[in-house]
Parts: C-alpha cells; sequence; structure tokens
C-alpha cells in the first residue's frame, strides 16, 4: 500500500499525457468508445492535461503518448502496432514508431556503459563505432567493426536508468491488477496479478544482456539447420550486463513493404513462411522468439526472415506442446469435441462442466473461422467470443500459456501486413500436422517404448529389492494401523459439537 498514491498519480498521468498529446481523442474516435465513457474521460483528460507529458512532437500523437510513459507501455504499444485488425490501420501504423524509431542517447552514454560494462573504453575494442542504426524502448543498437577480426557487429546497449523507469511502470500495472481483483466479479479467473508476474519476469530478463546473449545463443543452436531463417551469433568477449555484441545481419526491414517488393521478394511467401516458423519452433523445441515484430524482423537478399533482438523468448515443456498442437490440429480439423476433449485432459477446463457443452461453445468459435475469406475474420471479434465462452466454462488464465498467445498475435498481425490475405490457421495446418504425426504418431510410440525399455533395462536388476521394500513398508504400515474393534475416543468431538450447538441455537433464538 505504500506506492498507493504515486500509482494513482501514474494511472492519472496516462490520461493526462493522453490528452495533451492528442491520443486520447484520437484512441476514442478509432476504437468507437462507448459514449457511457467518452464523455467523462474527455472531461477529466481536459481538466489533467497541463499535467500531462509533453512527448516526441515528431512522433505521431499516439506514440507520442505511448513513448512519453516509458518503457513498459512502449512495449504494449510495440504489440498493438501488428493488431490493425483490432485498433484499425492508422493507429497501427502510428504505433509502428515504437519499434524501431524511437529517440536515441548519446554516444557519449553509449561509450560510458561500454567501458563500465567491459572495462575497456569503445575504441579499444571497435576499429569503428558509429552512431545507432536503431533505437527501441529499452535498448539501441550501434553498428561496429572489431578490431580483432575486422568482422562488422551489431553493439545493443541498454538505455540508461531504464530499469529504475521500469520498476516505477510496473508497480502502477499491479496495483491496475489490484483493483480489477476487487471491483471485477471474474477478476479471479483471469488472475491478473498472475498475468503482471509473468510480463514483470519476462521484462525483467530483457534488461539483462548476459540473459539475452545466453538466449541467443542457444536459439543459434536450434535452428542453425533451419531453412530459410537466421539469427546472429553473439561474441562473448564483447558482451556482458549492460552491452552485447552480436555478428552483424545485413537484409531489408520487414516493415519496410516497398524496399522489400523493388527487391522482388514475394510479400505472401515471407507470410507464410514466418507463421510456419514460429510454429515448427514453438512446437519442435519449445523455444521461440517471442517479440517478431516488424523492427525484429529482416530480409536478406535470398529470402532467408532474419531475426534479432532474443530479449524475449518463450519456452514451454513438451507436455504442454502435446495440448497446444490437439487443440489447434482439432480447430484446423474442426474436431470440436477433440477439442473440448483435450481442454479436460489439460485441466483447463473444470471437471465439473459438460464436454458436450463446452465443444458446442468451441463450434460457435471455430466455424466462423473457415469458408470464408480471411480478411472476413474480425480477430477481434473471434477473442471476445473466445472470451465470453472460457468466462461462462470457469476457464482461469492459464499463465504457461500467455507468452505462446501474446506470440501468435504478433506474428499473425505481422503477417497481415505483409499479405492481408494472410491466414494463419491455412498456414499453420502442415506444420501441425506434421508435428502430430512425428510425435503421437506409431513413430513416436516406438520411439517412447523404447525409451521405456531402454530404463527398464537399468533398474531390472533392482527390481527384486525394490519389491521387497514395498512388501515391509506395506506390512509395517498395516501394523501400526489400529484394530477395526479399537476405534480412537470420539468424546472430544462429541463435547465441541454439543457447545457449538447450543451456542448457534442461543443466536438463533435472540
Amino acid at each position: 500500500m505504500i506506492y498507493v498514491i504515486p500509482n494513482l498519480w501514474r494511472l492519472s498521468r496516462v490520461v493526462s499525457t493522453f490528452a495533451r498529446t492528442g491520443a486520447l481523442k484520437k484512441v476514442l474516435e478509432e476504437v468507437e468508445a462507448p459514449s457511457r465513457l467518452v464523455v467523462p474521460l474527455k472531461a477529466f483528460g481536459a481538466i489533467v492535461s497541463p499535467f500531462g507529458a509533453k512527448g516526441n512532437p515528431s512522433l505521431p500523437p499516439v506514440a507520442r503518448a505511448v513513448n512519453a510513459l516509458g518503457p513498459a507501455y512502449i512495449k504494449f504499444g510495440q504489440i498493438m502496432s501488428t493488431r490493425a485488425d483490432i485498433i484499425g490501420p492508422e493507429l497501427a501504423r502510428d504505433m509502428r514508431h515504437l519499434q524501431d524509431k524511437l529517440p536515441d542517447f548519446s554516444m557519449a552514454e553509449a561509450r560510458r556503459a561500454i567501458r563500465d560494462d567491459l572495462d575497456k573504453d569503445a575504441d579499444e575494442l571497435f576499429e569503428t563505432f558509429d552512431p545507432p542504426i536503431a533505437a527501441a524502448s529499452i535498448a539501441q543498437v550501434h553498428p561496429a567493426i572489431t578490431k580483432d577480426t575486422g568482422e562488422k557487429v551489431a553493439v545493443k546497449i541498454l538505455r540508461p536508468g531504464v530499469e529504475k523507469q521500469f520498476r516505477k511502470d510496473i508497480r502502477a500495472f499491479y496495483m491496475c491488477a489490484w483493483v480489477l481483483e476487487r471491483i471485477a466479479p471474474n477478476a479471479d479467473r483471469l488472475r491478473p496479478r498472475a498475468v503482471v508476474d509473468h510480463f514483470n519476469g519476462v521484462v525483467t530478463a530483457e534488461m539483462d544482456l548476459r540473459l539475452e546473449a545466453s538466449a541467443a545463443s542457444e536459439f543459434y543452436d536450434n535452428v542453425a539447420d533451419d531453412p530459410a531463417f537466421q539469427v546472429p551469433e553473439v561474441v562473448w568477449h564483447m558482451s556482458g550486463r549492460r552491452v552485447m555484441t552480436a555478428t552483424w545481419m545485413e537484409g531489408v526491414s520487414l516493415s519496410d513493404q516497398d524496399a522489400l517488393i523493388a527487391a522482388g521478394h514475394d510479400l505472401p511467401k515471407l507470410a507464410d513462411r514466418l507463421i510456419q516458423t514460429f510454429l515448427f519452433q514453438a512446437l519442435r523445441d519449445g523455444y521461440w522468439h517471442a517479440d517478431m515484430h516488424q523492427g525484429n524482423l529482416k530480409v536478406a537478399a535470398n529470402g532467408d526472415i532474419l531475426a534479432v533482438d532474443f530479449g524475449i523468448m518463450g519456452r514451454i515443456d513438451k507436455l504442454t506442446r502435446r495440448y497446444y498442437a490437439e487443440i489447434l490440429l482439432g480447430f484446423l480439423r474442426r474436431d470440436y469435441r477433440r477439442v473440448a476433449e483435450v481442454h479436460f485432459e489439460a485441466g483447463y477446463v473444470p471437471r465439473d462442466k459438460s464436454v458436450d457443452a463446452f465443444a458446442q461453445a468451441l463450434r460457435a468459435v471455430g466455424e466462423p473461422i473457415f469458408g470464408r475469406d480471411a480478411k472476413g475474420i474480425s480477430i477481434a471479434r473471434l477473442l471476445s467470443h473466445l472470451f465470453e465462452v472460457t468466462e461462462r466454462f470457469g476457464m482461469q488464465t492459464q499463465t504457461q500459456l500467455i507468452l505462446l498467445q501474446r506470440s501468435m498475435v504478433v506474428v499473425e498481425g505481422v503477417a497481415r501486413t505483409l499479405s492481408p490475405d494472410s491466414n494463419i490457421y491455412e498456414s499453420a495446418r502442415p506444420v501441425v500436422e506434421d508435428w502430430i504425426k512425428d510425435n503421437l504418431g506409431p513413430r513416436a510410440i516406438a520411439r517412447e517404448s523404447q525409451a521405456a525399455l531402454k530404463t527398464l533395462s537399468r533398474i531390472g536388476p533392482r527390481l527384486p529389492e525394490l519389491a521387497e521394500r514395498l512388501v515391509v513398508a506395506a506390512e509395517r504400515q498395516q501394523d501400526e494401523t489400529p484394530e477395526p474393534d479399537d476405534p480412537p475416543s470420539r468424546w472430544p468431538y462429541v463435547v465441541v459439537g454439543a457447545i457449538a450447538g447450543a451456542a448457534i441455537t442461543m443466536i438463533l433464538s435472540g
């Protein structure tokens, strides 16, 4: 509670900043907010607007407001920049300025960070160290040429003071979650504090570049043989907590569609490849790039997709991958009964609910997807309908799937910017079916049986000893169990029950 007053001030500052920059009016118009909310929000915004941040006048209103509010808000804006189907094309275009076109910090501060983190001056490490070519919410990237190898590299450096600013922002998010749990009747099911915990952990890890370097290295090993997809290699002796150096990736930004077309790239093919690559890595490895917006993706001259920035990576275990693949395949095959059964097997839906009723509700969610042009599908309406269904059946938010769900939203959004007709479900079908075949089919059963036999062969010689221990333990437990004709005394419970009954009788009688 010590942070309540500062957090209330921060939340009011959000409204005041949006009002001062003109973003509040634009957002209310774009999202067609209900009239009962528009009037009080505009009135409150007019009162508090003088206290809002001015932001960078060179940015569009909404991007200007979000940028002025700090890194946590910028991260949210980056996600929404890929969702033109939800926030509208104009707002989505404005939000793309948050991906890699933010104001940079000075070269002097960048050099100071290198010296403090690597115990060497930039001039000792690099033949050339150039101004930043991309500045995002948490860090910026400088091109450089190394002295020892003459190789071109990308040097990522954290923004000064970003950790402190993020801690302030996340406290306000926790307060929002706390308020939501008390005023929203179904907030327990959404687990808002668990969601904020998850977001906090992910972005906190992103602000330690040693962890990002480790993630990039693991990801590099996983995808080394993947077709049409590349990631940079970490230069470890030039990396630390606030500085990370990796090999340079030359390509056209995925956000520059004119340049992609001029270079002869097939945009619909790129959209399909992006979706399939993401699903392939998530299902095969359970480890994927979880921040695949346009600012983190390039296209090489040969058409390969190049990924950078590994601050946010997703990971799920094999059992969760199996549930996820079966649910997705069930939707693809329109087998809603199987989708419902998997939800119950995974424990996502309380067992006192009806499988048949849940399957029927899922059909209402899935059927609008099929047999229609991708342009006719409203993801916003689909998500709204799915929320209503899960609420009715008591599903709790699955925190282990939050990042995977968010990644799917971002990847589909990017694919839609490349090709408006892109349909994540049709692109996903071959990847999911192949994974199911390899992991749930006859070959998978043979592999698992072989693994089980190996395990049995290792413990086989000890089976007699283990069996004997079980028999001894069972006999000991039987000896310690009271005989049925000598039950433990129950008189204390009788006395307590009598006293409680008398007290209740007195209260009811007045």
